[in-house]
């Protein structure tokens, strides 16, 4: 008897593949917060509100330089559209990388408010005619949108030098015409040597802490429509909350800044920005907030210096809150020392 063959085993049905779940959506990119720009009379572009300096770059170590591009990167990718400059800055570095950045960026970079500024000791017309020939081609742009004296040198004829600025600004090398660090007489003495362009800006050193170059030169600017960049608004980093709970000051920032890190001022500085600290908590807006804001309350343009890309998030953060008009008043008066 012969037997059946067995019957061949069924394979197993093939599994469904499990459909997997749709991807979430990916976040919508949040828009930064705008910043703002300032008309200024006779300029060929309107200023922007808020700015990135570059004066700490080559000051100190070569390692800060990938560090410094990634943050000018990081401003313009955010909004950041002013940046300032100088030939002096780093013997020329600080405007060659801030060329090479924005030459990388969308566009070229086109759209930057560049502003870039003629050392003290450069100030006989052909000097000043080489130094911004010298600074265009390091920063790879055919004009700057503002070109300011540095600083004044009682050697040089204020007029003679703002007569050679004014000449580049008919020939479209330079958008508009500023200086640095002028007192009134000083900005007299240059506004004499204008026919046709005007001055535009004087950039002075000017936070809560710090008036002694902003106070004399007020009235003046405001008068002659001449608009206040202001330098170091946070007071070095103090007011943004840095070295108020015990933290040294390094060694290179009392250098460039011995000043205002004078034993016998540092102590009451620092009682005065805990206090304004506290009002910033009590006001629940961030301690720079109430610096940059209190500096745009009195038709100031605060320039940041920052030296790492997280930082530009922070400032950015604290520009886009505006604390109320009383907390900037109160805050004015803590700065001053006043009790009440």
């Amino acid at each position: 008897m012969t037997s059946k063959p067995r019957p061949k085993p069924r394979a197993p049905p093939a599994k469904k593949k499990a459909t997997p779940p749709p991807a979430p959506p990916e976040p919508k990119a949040v828009p930064p917060p705008p910043i703002g720009a300032i008309p200024i009379p006779g300029a060929a572009k309107a200023h922007p509100a808020l700015g990135l300096g570059l004066w700490a770059l080559g000051r100190w170590s070569s390692e800060d330089e990938a560090r410094t591009k990634a943050t000018i990167g990081r401003a313009y990718e955010q909004g950041f559209r002013w940046f300032d400059t100088a030939e002096v800055y780093g013997s020329g570095r600080s405007e060659r990388l801030l060329g090479e950045v924005l030459q990388r960026a969308a566009g070229g970079g086109r759209d930057a408010y560049v502003v870039t500024k003629v050392s003290w000791e450069h100030l006989r017309p052909a000097q000043v005619r080489a130094s911004l020939i010298n600074s265009l081609e390091r920063l790879g742009r055919s004009s700057v949108d503002l070109y300011l004296v540095h600083a004044a040198d009682p050697r040089a004829n204020l007029a003679e030098t703002l007569r050679t600025l004014e000449a580049l600004w008919k020939e479209g090398k330079v958008g508009a015409i500023g200086v640095s660090n002028f007192s009134v007489a000083e900005l007299e003495a240059a506004a004499k040597g204008l026919s046709e362009a005007r001055i535009a800006v004087n950039q002075v050193r000017y936070n809560l802490f710090d008036r002694d170059e902003a106070d004399p030169v007020r009235e003046y600017c405001r008068e002659h429509q001449i608009l206040i960049e202001a330098y170091t608004p946070l007071a070095r980093g103090v007011l943004h909350g840095r070295y108020l709970d015990g933290r040294s000051v390094p060694s290179e920032v009392r250098q460039f800044a011995h000043r205002f890190f004078e034993p016998e001022r540092l102590p009451g500085l620092l009682e005065r920005a805990r206090r304004l600290r506290a009002l910033a908590k009590s006001a629940d807006v961030p301690l720079a907030s109430i610096a940059l804001h209190w500096l745009a309350k009195q038709g100031a343009a605060p320039v940041l210096g920052m030296s790492q890309p997280e930082q530009v998030d922070s400032n950015l953060a604290a520009w886009a809150v505006r604390p109320p008009d009383d907390v900037l008043d109160r805050a004015d008066a803590i700065a001053r020392g006043d009790r009440a």
